[in-house]
């Protein structure tokens, strides 16, 4: 990843430039026999056609729709928090993508690329929740499909303290091309990358590519449990910490009700987990985190502080449907903390 770029180091205006799928989310509860009845991956991003898309939406229950994405979900959080957002993802020119644009545009983030007047509709993410909490997601990427290296604004990018990049990115070949971009642009203008591993068949699928990238090009990662030990191929958490601490200056490693675990060089930090009234949906728990512990990241707080940030954005969103926060962050992580 060649930092071959004509952009030079700008006053960082930015805090964060997220680069993410645009998706739209409808989110249905549902149970393990549903799941079954129609082959989907329990707890896992299943990647599906158009055809499949319209099939599973005329047979699941009544669903809640608002915008969503990994990356998305992410970059609004940080905004609530106070910390200044861009985002670039491609939606089309259609219904679906003018509420996506509505809505991260009213979060306060920055949203500027240029939406598809043809090809395929908008993305959407058909999440079903069960009873456990957990969250199976089927989703269409739509127009996601279309988001080139021409759609990254080098300037936002050189302005960018940190750019976050979503793992699945490196599903859809010319997104792929954006993501490197967008991480060489950062680096050769004095700022960070920061990688989400997205999930663990996401890691399965890209393995040898991820752990190049999280060895050489990644400062700041972020994955769960799971993912973590897929990257690394083994079966225990305290094995994959121990190979993690070689390849990377920055890692904050989700557990779920385990809390969290954050390395910063030769610092370890252990969080453990914010307590929720009832843990309702998962859905965009680990986004997040990343919003909270970036937040806390860009504003220079005590590197201690960074993942309690990310476990109070995190526990606030798995106690209602729906991976955008209900209560305003800030006035949260106030209350949480003195």
């Amino acid at each position: 990843m060649a930092d071959k770029t004509p952009y030079q180091s700008a006053d960082k205006s930015i805090d964060v430039t997220a680069l993410g799928n645009a998706i739209v989310d409808v989110i249905a509860r549902s149970d393990d026999g549903f799941l079954g009845e129609h082959g989907i991956e329990k707890g896992a991003m299943n990647l599906i056609d158009a055809e499949r898309a319209e099939f599973l939406y005329d047979h699941m229950g009544p669903g809640l729709e608002m915008s969503g994405g990994s990356a998305g979900n992410t970059i609004t959080g940080v905004a609530q928090l106070g910390s200044s957002g861009a985002y670039i993802g491609k939606v089309h020119d259609d219904t679906l993508g003018k509420v996506f644009r509505h809505d991260i545009q009213a979060s306060g983030v920055r949203f500027d690329t240029v939406a598809a007047s043809d090809g395929p509709p908008t993305a959407r993410c058909l999440i079903m929740v069960t009873p456990d909490a957990q969250r199976s997601m089927n989703t269409y990427l739509g127009a996601c499909v279309d988001l080139g290296p021409e759609d990254v604004d080098g300037d936002v990018i050189a302005a960018s303290k940190v750019v976050y990049l979503e793992g699945y990115l490196w599903d859809p070949p010319r997104a792929k091309e954006a993501f490197t971009k967008a991480a060489s642009i950062a680096h050769a203008t004095g700022g960070k990358v920061s990688l989400t591993l997205s999930d663990s068949f996401c890691v399965d699928r890209h393995r040898v590519e991820f752990r190049e990238l999280v060895k050489h090009h990644v400062d700041i990662l972020f994955a769960n449990e799971d993912e973590l030990k897929s990257l690394f191929e083994v079966s225990s958490f305290d094995e994959a910490m121990q190979q993690l601490r070689w390849e990377c200056d920055v890692a904050a490693v989700t557990r779920g009700d385990r809390g969290s675990v954050v390395m910063v060089k030769d610092e370890v930090h252990f969080h453990d987990a914010e307590a929720a009234e009832k843990v309702i949906d998962t859905t965009g728990a680990g986004d997040l985190y990343a919003a909270g512990f970036l937040h806390a990241y860009c504003q220079d707080l005590d590197p201690a502080l960074w993942g309690r940030y990310g476990g109070i954005a995190a526990a606030e969103v798995i106690s209602h449907y729906g991976a955008r926060p209900e209560t305003d962050l800030k006035t949260l992580v106030a209350e949480k903390l003195g």
